[in-house]
């Protein structure tokens, strides 16, 4: 990719995106609702939800495979000479990847639905900004982030409807 050699050298942008992805995955899994966290898994298979969400293994495989085009759109835009554009590209692909992590914490751990929702919202029109910066800088890192963004949309409208159909289930004192 001799385009991308005056950006970020390749082990430093590889390091860089382990270092983002890990801790977005740390905190995922911190707040996971699997075996290891009997309580999020209790309160999460009691909520009411839309009969059009998905099975709970399609969310592992939808996120391993949204992350994975996130990671590669982060090297390559990392590796993209510095410049205006490239600096916010970079900057709201690390916001998006943190709103992945923030959002399961107020989601699953935190239980508040609303707040939830509305960080849902806001990832759809940061995940969207993402995108149209990203075009600008490298196209296929803009590719690779708008399933993301499509994904995000769906799961909004998801969290709005469990948020209003369990307004009485909020948090709970015992994790």
């Amino acid at each position: 990719m001799a385009h991308q050699d005056n950006g970020t050298p390749r082990l430093a942008a590889l390091a860089f995106v382990g270092a983002v992805l890990g801790a977005s995955a740390l905190v995922g899994r911190r707040n996971a609702p699997d075996r290891s966290h009997p309580g999020i898994r209790r309160w999460y298979a009691r909520l009411d939800k839309p009969g059009y969400t998905p099975p709970d293994a399609a969310f592992g495989a939808v996120w391993s495979v949204l992350e994975t085009g996130l990671a590669v759109g982060g090297y390559r835009l990392l590796r993209r000479p510095a410049g205006d554009a490239r600096n916010v590209a970079v900057g709201l692909w690390l916001a998006n990847s943190a709103m992945v992590g923030g959002w399961t914490q107020l989601f699953f751990r935190e239980r508040r639905l609303g707040a939830s929702a509305a960080t849902s919202a806001a990832m759809v029109a940061s995940g969207a900004a993402l995108v149209w910066t990203a075009a600008k800088v490298d196209r296929p890192a803009a590719v690779l982030a708008a399933p993301f963004v499509g994904w995000l949309g769906f799961a909004t409208l998801l969290a709005g409807r469990i948020w209003r159909d369990n307004a009485a289930s909020g948090p709970a004192p015992d994790q």
